[in-house]
């Protein structure tokens, strides 16, 4: 579902004044080092799975679900990689105004899941796994900070 029930609710309430949402994103990796990316409906990017979380729904849950939409792909969850807040404020098309708490996860395919993309929902009009060294174009400018992030927070890791 493209925008949660809950903010069509308050939107009808506060029209396009600013709101403030918490958001996730997942990093997925599978077992080859390839990262799950979907291209986007609404900007035709390729970016990291990413959605706004539920009133009482936990980040962690929020991002496997995402994930499972949009790509059909069943994961656990075993990093929070940072918790960051936007610093400008995401203006869309139809005048609707917001900023975003994300909460990023790094994410592994599910054991006993699905690990095949697909294209889940109408979010989304590709999906795949790639190689780092292979990334589609063009990347979604917060999937390239996202990235980077996940790179600095692997890189200061002990060995596992």
């Amino acid at each position: 579902m493209p925008t949660p029930d809950f903010v069509l609710n308050l939107r009808h309430s506060i029209g396009h004044d600013l709101l403030w949402l918490n958001g996730v994103t997942g990093f997925v990796e599978d077992e080859r080092g390839r990262i799950l990316m979907g291209q986007r409906a609404d900007t035709g990017q390729w970016a990291l799975v990413y959605g706004i979380n539920e009133p009482g729904e936990d980040p962690a849950d929020t991002v496997a679900r995402e994930i499972k939409e949009e790509t059909g792909v069943d994961v656990v969850v075993t990093d929070l990689v940072a918790v960051t807040s936007s610093r400008e404020v995401v203006t869309y098309p139809n005048g609707d105004r917001a900023m975003y708490m994300d909460h990023l996860f790094i994410c592994k395919p599910g054991p006993d899941g699905n690990k095949d993309p697909f294209v889940g929902d109408e979010e989304s009009l590709s999906v795949g796994w790639f190689s780092p060294d292979d990334l589609p174009t063009p990347l979604a400018d917060s999937t390239v900070e996202r990235m980077a992030r996940v790179r600095t927070y692997k890189a200061r890791l002990p060995c596992r």
